[in-house]
């Protein structure tokens, strides 16, 4: 309770500034930063060189989340959380390297990862002309999407062909506008140094959004190209002051949604149904996965990385939930789009605004009505390998890619499903033939969860709980579909994948034909979510060009998982009348371990407690900044005005959750690792003195 109460608290502050541009409210884009406000504000240029070098040192996760360069051989830094999905893939029942940790004292013992890809963004081009003159004027809402599709598809497959660089376009003010990034890719990636997950998470969900903290969150890879470590001409020196209180540093990363330019009808949608649909499915499956989990300890391995995920996410929805609870944070947005709709320089553009904000209001609505469905049998748009959760298990996942690759080849790119265009192909069979391990038992737990969720939610008398479960329980269904199914035998999807349509119908593999049994509803329930997504895209363009004739352009987009500068200092706040410091050491790491009687989740490490004297105890650890961050800018570097890594984002507080809606400074904070605590414990506690000689040097020792 406490907790809700302290969110609602700050969001009464927050709420009251939405309108207006805040003190140090902003995920920028690279090619439009604020340099009015650094310069007005700090006294900071922002130069052309120093954006150029920041972004090319900038690294995007394809896992999900940021990460840097941090020498010229190729040394990447990010978050052990950030990580922890490809230690979970490396890991065996010998070798628990998410639980234990890793170094590698020598190039050579560095371990190559799955399937990681990492993209480093190049260029940035606008292109909302060419978007939208390819999608004519007078087209209802089906045909203005394949349009849209086709003409998106065309303008990556052209750049990838020109560039060959990976050619994203992405799409910003939801839909008001739409730029072309260009990446590098790297697929080469080997994990260099990672601590114990417990130091990387110390205090556990107890901590999670929490500050004072304590956690080690940081994971050291090194990208290869041509089998030798790549040789880089951007990357951040590492900075052997870091930052001090009040200092003004930036964040470079990669947030994933903020929902800021949404209507209120759309934030309504998220309120009562989106979000209260994905915390009833999170929960459960976080009390399946910690049951399970409990039984064995092997059994706890092979879901460690699924459960922290659940937990993770469960908790940020919460307290996202919180916030549009909050009759302020509504009364606020409610004004700010009032204002706006009175806002036009003549009638007729107000009541033009007010016939968009309808628009809106319609497709929510038919959102609205279709959300579990989409979600049980469709699942998340961009992400081809990502199970619908009715059917939630790595081998449908598969499974129905296989099937739907299949069939979308035979089409021209610009009519396929867009995860199926020609210009992803290098990064979609990277995943699809990935090496990591699928365990039968635990897809078989996940799967039949995921049926008896899809017959509570659709009931046991839908069509489609009757075509899935085809007459068994779900968990006889479960174990059947698993036990039976190939698809999870690398060799198998290779030869499928190769031999098309015809190879997967002989095949009769029973996943695939679950897959090809459910997937007519799929795609219907698709297409008319994307109508619907296409009218809300057209009619937020309309919104963004009333918005800036009203007010100019001094709003950042809402985040989309793309590269983006924010700015803010090191800062200290005042929680319940407690004044609560900018940074932590490892004195009081100590101290929370013993006050807590060293019992999970606040134990130790043995190394840990075995080299607590070789420690200078006051090395700062942690430390708290006022940066516009979110989900995504995990393992984004913190940097000084001199472009050096100060510090690695790790976490917000729980008031910082309210940031999806609403930018506030009064309690809402990022939290960081200091590069001093980094370099700190990988000397005295890890030993790992050839990576604190590379960091410090910006170059291996040959």
């Amino acid at each position: 309770m406490l907790k809700r109460v302290r969110l609602l608290r700050v969001l009464l502050t927050a709420t009251l500034l939405v309108s207006g541009l805040r003190a140090d409210e902003g995920m920028w884009l690279f090619s439009a930063p604020p340099r009015e406000q650094l310069q007005t504000r700090y006294g900071f240029e922002v130069t052309a060189p120093w954006l150029d070098h920041l972004m090319k040192s900038s690294v995007r996760f394809n896992s999900g989340g940021s990460g840097s360069f941090v020498s010229a051989d190729g040394l990447v830094i990010t978050n052990h959380h950030v990580g922890a999905d490809d230690l979970q893939k490396l890991s065996t029942a010998q070798h628990n390297y998410l639980r234990d940790g890793f170094y590698a004292a020598t190039p050579e013992a560095e371990l190559k990862c799955v399937d990681l890809e990492l993209n480093v963004l190049q260029s940035i081009e606008d292109i909302t002309a060419q978007v939208n003159a390819g999608v004519a004027s007078g087209l209802d809402a089906g045909a203005a999407a394949e349009a849209r599709r086709r003409t998106i598809a065309g303008i990556e497959k052209a750049s990838l062909a020109r560039t060959g660089l990976r050619s994203d376009v992405v799409t910003l003010f939801q839909g008001g506008a739409y730029h072309l990034y260009c990446y590098k890719r790297y697929t080469d990636i080997r994990l260099a140094f990672a601590p114990e997950q417990q130091i990387a998470f110390f205090g556990g969900d107890p901590d999670n959004f929490e500050y004072p903290r304590y956690n080690l969150d940081v994971c050291l890879f090194r990208v290869y190209e041509g089998g030798r470590p790549a040789r880089l001409e951007h990357f951040l020196r590492w900075s052997a002051a870091a930052a001090a209180e009040g200092e003004l540093t930036f964040v470079s990363g990669h947030p994933g949604r903020t929902e800021r330019q949404l209507t209120i009808d759309e934030l309504r949608f998220l309120r009562d149904v989106q979000f209260p649909y994905t915390l009833r499915r999170l929960k459960r499956l976080e009390v399946l996965l910690a049951n399970w989990g409990a039984r064995d300890v092997e059994n706890a391995r092979r879901a460690r990385d699924d459960f922290f995920t659940v937990q993770n996410s469960r908790k940020a929805y919460d307290g996202e939930l919180a916030a549009l609870h909050t009759p302020t944070l509504f009364a606020a947005k409610t004004a700010d789009e009032a204002a706006l709709r009175q806002g036009g320089a003549k009638p007729a553009d107000n009541v033009a605004l007010a016939g968009e904000l309808a628009r809106i209001a319609e497709a929510a609505q038919r959102q609205r009505e279709l959300l579990v469905l989409q979600r049980l049998v469709d699942g998340r748009r961009h992400e081809v390998f990502f199970a619908p959760d009715g059917f939630n298990c790595d081998s449908f996942a598969l499974a129905r890619t296989l099937l739907r690759v299949a069939e979308e080849r035979a089409k021209p790119d610009g009519e396929r499903l867009e995860e199926y265009a020609d210009a992803a192909r290098e990064s979609f069979e990277l995943e699809l033939f990935s090496e990591k391990p699928i365990y039968a038992d635990l897809e078989a737990l996940k799967l039949a969860d995921a049926l008896g969720l899809l017959a509570e939610e659709l009931g046991y008398d839908s069509p489609v709980v009757e075509q899935a479960l085809a007459g068994r329980s779900p968990r006889e269904r479960a174990h059947e579909l698993i036990a039976a199914t190939k698809v999870r035998e690398v060799a198998v999807r290779r030869a499928l994948y190769a031999g098309g349509a015809a190879a997967v119908t002989a095949a009769k593999d029973p996943m695939i034909e679950l897959a090809r049994m459910i997937d007519p509803v799929a795609r219907e329930v698709r297409r008319r979510w994307e109508e619907a997504g296409e009218v809300k895209q057209q009619a937020h363009a309309a919104i963004e060009r009333a918005r800036f004739a009203q007010r100019g352009a001094a709003v950042a987009p809402d985040a989309t998982f793309t590269l983006r500068l924010s700015y803010g200092v090191v800062k200290g706040y005042t929680e319940s009348g407690r004044a609560i410091p900018a940074f932590t050491d490892y004195a009081g790491l100590y101290a929370r371990s013993a006050a807590h009687g060293n019992r999970e989740p606040f134990d130790l490490p043995e190394r840990w407690a075995a080299r607590r004297g070789a420690l200078e105890l006051a090395t700062p650890f942690n430390f708290v900044t006022t940066h516009d961050i979110i989900g995504g800018n995990s393992g984004s570097p913190v940097v000084n005005r001199a472009g050096e890594f100060a510090g690695i984002i790790f976490d917000g507080n729980l008031q910082g959750l309210a940031l999806a809606f609403a930018y506030e400074e009064v309690e809402s904070r990022a939290l960081a690792v200091d590069s001093r605590g980094i370099l700190e414990a990988l000397g005295k506690v890890y030993g790992a003195e050839s990576l604190v000689n590379e960091l410090r040097r910006g170059r291996r020792s040959e």
